[in-house]
């Protein structure tokens, strides 16, 4: 049985982090203080804390692509991440990596995308049609 992560990051504003995390990606709220948000992500714990978002570079090369590192994800079923990138799109928010297929035709075929936060945190979200095949190689 998997069990939740709990990950908790800096972002410089509670109130469009809310509206990002709350209204773009439909994420349910948590607790919350005025220096911080909780926010149930696809069954997960983040904690949003008022502060300097951490440091990004451009260094993991994954297939084709460069991306940012380190990144926060999630993986999803394939259904609910077409869902979440129309929701994505619709709402205007530019992907550093639009969503493309990965790996297609291999063990592990996944799609992915890359956006960010309004605070510039990278966020990864992959699908795959069967998640038993997200560990295989």
């Amino acid at each position: 049985m998997l069990t939740p992560f709990h990950l908790a990051y800096h972002v410089t504003d509670l109130d469009a982090a809310r509206c990002f995390y709350g209204g773009v990606l439909g994420c349910r709220e948590g607790r919350s203080t005025e220096t911080w948000v909780d926010f149930e992500f696809f069954g997960h714990q983040i904690s949003l804390h008022l502060g300097e978002p951490f440091a990004t570079t451009r260094t993991g090369k994954v297939g084709t692509h460069m991306v940012m590192m380190p990144h926060l994800g999630v993986v999803l079923p394939l259904e609910a991440w077409e869902a979440l990138a129309a929701r994505i799109e619709a709402e205007g928010v530019a992907f550093d990596i639009p969503p493309v297929i990965r790996f297609a035709g291999e063990p592990g075929e996944q799609r992915t995308m890359f956006f960010f936060d309004p605070s510039g945190n990278p966020i990864e979200i992959k699908g795959f049609r069967d998640l038993k095949s997200v560990f295989e190689h």
